[in-house]
């Protein structure tokens, strides 16, 4: 058995990276195991063919779907987690998806705690992962105590153009909330130099804030914080009685370690969390570790996305081009009364992406030359809540290997939102029968290998009967036993799930901090 430590953190993404920084002051040991390396610093960071045509960067993992379908889930195992290939986009959930949400395919179910709860958490963690943006052009944003800690990177030409004409039309659209290190008044100074390879691709010069960069780094700065690479846990022991954690075993450049800890945090994904406490099955637990509920693993959620290619009428030069969001339509209008979701910008799409993209050829090379498509494209994206449903979930095969089930639901609301967007655009300075859909971010034709919004899985509540962690996200079965990443979420919202992740992680740091003494 290696040394003992006062915290075991699995995984350092939003979670746990930021949960990392916030323990690393107070001198508690801290050990943080992470499956991966360091993402490489490399020319290929920035190069559209290598991230998003070769999957240089994706894991080689094989999961199952529910028909026993192989697939390669888009997922990335590096320090800093999924955060170093986001765009960024840190955004609140609404106050009211913390309450109970009627949608057109079902109910969206309250959290076990309010808004009021989690915002001076999300304050904290706009402050830490540096964000960028401007209270009150939102007409759904919450309440905040303080403002954003830095100002909305500005639009540039041609989304300024579209943000100004869809106020014309009496939209509101806003300056989408930005996790990066970029200062517009002295650009010398600037990490950030606004380029085209952000969303979707790691930060070459790391003036992304990820959690590699703002969390990590600065928490290994402290002695009592140690960070083993390539340690991919396998399972969690239990002491005889079942209400304690008493290791964590992993596999560490190809030899079993174990390791122990007062305090044991799974912040691996929403998928790999619940895997692990799969795997971790034994006497005291036998569908699980944590599991008497079968919860575990249930309730998968990623949200209903559409991306989208626009053909602008006149050439968009932009670069930086996440910088505008529209929630008009995010819990419905007079015509469609049940929540619709959002739309934002994505990473400006260049020509490599479009290779071997059947819609794109098809439905533009009659009148664009594909090499003229990513010069006039404005490129969207749509996100609408999936709703829990048991059915929806993570099992292991025989084999070990990791069986994600899903069966979508709540599809009419996109169809209603795309149909919102696509009546505008001929006001909007695009061409209104040339929208084509986009795989390029799901990077696959398999929709649930697309997960870099993955939630649900090991869910909070008060009740032990169908939840697996209570309100300060402890497993209610295992007293030593905390789960920081998205799989905790009752339900995901419409929004970008990272800063709600953050800001829980700080939440849950505190209330360690307090246990700990």
């Amino acid at each position: 058995m290696s040394d003992h430590y006062d915290v075991i953190i699995v995984g350092s993404g939003a979670g746990g990276g930021t949960l990392a920084h916030r323990l690393a002051p107070s001198g508690k040991r801290v050990l943080v195991l992470e499956r991966g390396d360091w993402l490489p610093r490399e020319v290929q960071n920035w190069d559209a063919e290598s991230v998003f045509v070769d999957n240089r960067y994706v894991s080689e993992d094989t999961w199952y779907d529910g028909d026993g379908h192989a697939f390669q889930p888009q997922i990335h195992y590096f320090v800093g987690g999924a955060t170093k290939f986001y765009g960024a986009a840190l955004y609140r959930l609404r106050e009211r998806d913390f309450g109970e949400l009627k949608h057109h395919g079902g109910i969206s179910p309250a959290w076990p705690i309010g808004y009021d709860v989690m915002e001076p958490y999300y304050t904290a963690a706009e402050q830490l992962y540096q964000v960028h943006g401007a209270r009150g052009e939102d007409p759904t944003d919450p309440p905040a105590s303080a403002p954003y800690p830095f100002p909305p990177v500005s639009h540039e030409p041609r989304i300024q153009q579209l943000f100004d004409d869809m106020a014309a039309v009496g939209l509101h659209p806003f300056h989408s909330p930005s996790g990066v290190m970029l200062d517009e008044r002295q650009p010398e100074n600037s990490l950030c130099i606004r380029c085209a390879t952000c969303d979707g691709f790691p930060c070459l010069v790391h003036a992304k804030a990820d959690a590699e960069v703002v969390a990590m780094r600065p928490a290994l700065q402290h002695d009592n914080v140690t960070l083993v690479r390539n340690a991919r846990v396998r399972r969690l022991e239990t002491d005889e009685s079942g209400r304690t954690v008493s290791a964590v075993v992993a596999d560490v450049g190809g030899a079993e370690q174990r390791f122990s800890a007062d305090v044991v945090v799974l912040s691996a994904g929403a998928v790999n969390s619940a895997a692990i406490l799969l795997a971790s099955a034994n006497d005291r637990h036998p569908r699980g570790l944590a599991n008497g509920s079968d919860q575990v693993g249930r309730n998968f959620v990623y949200h209903n996305s559409r991306a989208f290619l626009a053909v602008s009428a006149e050439k968009n030069d932009t670069r930086f081009q996440k910088t505008l969001g529209l929630n008009d339509y995010y819990f419905g209008d007079a015509d469609f009364d049940y929540p619709m979701g959002n739309l934002q910008m994505v990473g400006k799409s260049s020509a490599p992406m479009y290779r071997g993209e059947k819609p794109i050829e098809a439905g533009l090379a009659p009148m664009f030359a594909l090499s003229d498509v990513a010069e006039h494209a404005v490129d969207f994206w749509l996100s609408v809540e999936d709703l829990p449903d048991p059915s929806n979930r993570v099992t292991l095969n025989g084999d070990g290997d990791v069986v994600l089930s899903y069966q979508q639901n709540n599809q009419e609301p996109m169809e209603q939102l795309y149909h919102r967007v696509k009546k505008h655009l001929s006001r909007l300075g695009m061409h209104p029968h040339h929208l084509v859909p986009r795989q390029i971010y799901m990077k696959t034709d398999i929709p649930v290998a697309g997960c870099a919004h993955q939630a649900g899985t090991v869910r909070f509540g008060h009740d032990a009967a169908t939840s697996v962690l209570d309100v300060d996200c402890k497993a209610h079965e295992v007293d030593n036993l905390y789960v920081v990443d998205t799989s905790f979420f009752p339900s995901i919202g419409a929004v970008n799930p990272a800063l709600t992740a953050m800001a829980n992680a700080l939440r849950v740091g505190d209330h360690l901090l307090a246990r700990l003494g």
